[in-house]
């Protein structure tokens, strides 16, 4: 059978293109849009805090067992805000609060002359430079708390709400006036604000008494009395659960100083 020219033609360039390909490498793939990095997740700022460079080497120490970043990130301490730190002893936790809200927030470190003779001057010299430019002292005996009005977004309870039933006229604490103290609380709370409650746990039923022998109070007592002036308990968390402590013992007892079982509550005011 006889082929035409133009047919010839096409077989002939049909065949060329398959030699030229056999004979060459295939082609690279296209380019395609490099793969972007991913970036490490961002400090968290209570990271941030505990890491801050102006911290003392010895409040980190104590880090391990108080869990603060956990511990501020539950109760809701923002950037911005305003804390007050009732009863703050050396300021520990006035400090990292402080490192939290940030420049445009404030923490009060709340003392008096009680604590001041248990701790001598380290709140004077944790702050009284200004190395901390977010905190302020404030000086204020049992039942003379004046707080103005509306003006707090939250209040920083650190194992002191059991202090409202210790008595120690020798030493220069006065017997708290519970309900008094707890509606000054509240008067000086924005509507919204909160009451972060972190305390030694004592045995269930435990009276009041306890918070003065022991230095420990039962979640239970704590929940009534804060309900009773007008807050709501929100949440309660177990970053500080310890039960292997001894519920019948001081909290000061070397064995267990630093390490009881403690209870975090947060409460709001309506």
């Amino acid at each position: 059978m006889r082929r035409s020219t133009a047919a010839k033609g096409l077989y002939a360039a049909l065949a060329l293109t398959l030699v030229s390909a056999c004979g060459q490498e295939a082609a690279p793939p296209a380019a395609t849009e490099p793969v972007a990095e991913v970036a490490a997740p961002a400090v968290s700022v209570y990271e941030a805090a505990l890491n801050n460079a102006l911290r003392p080497e010895a409040d980190r120490e104590r880090d391990a067992d108080r869990k603060p970043a956990e511990i501020l990130e539950f109760l809701g301490i923002m950037p911005g805000m305003t804390v007050l730190d009732i009863f703050t002893g050396d300021g520990w936790y006035s400090e990292v609060i402080a490192y939290v809200v940030g420049d445009t927030g404030k923490v009060i470190a709340h003392s008096n002359e009680a604590y001041k003779n248990f701790v001598g001057n380290a709140l004077e010299e944790r702050f009284g430079s200004g190395r901390v430019s977010q905190a302020e002292i404030l000086m204020a005996e049992n039942n003379q708390l004046a707080l103005e009005a509306d003006s707090l977004d939250a209040v920083m309870m650190s194992m002191t709400f059991h202090d409202i039933y210790h008595a120690d006229v020798e030493n220069g604490w006065e017997q708290i006036d519970g309900p008094a103290f707890l509606a000054e609380l509240k008067n000086g709370l924005k509507p919204g604000g909160i009451v972060a409650i972190i305390d030694h746990r004592a045995a269930a039923g435990a009276p009041p008494e306890t918070g003065d022998t022991l230095h420990r109070i039962d979640p239970a007592l704590v929940i009534a009395k804060m309900e009773a002036a007008g807050f709501v308990l929100e949440a309660e968390s177990d970053l500080l659960r310890n039960p292997d402590d001894d519920l019948s013992k001081v909290v000061f007892a070397p064995d267990i100083r630093g390490k009881t079982d403690r209870f975090v509550m947060r409460f709001r005011k309506p």
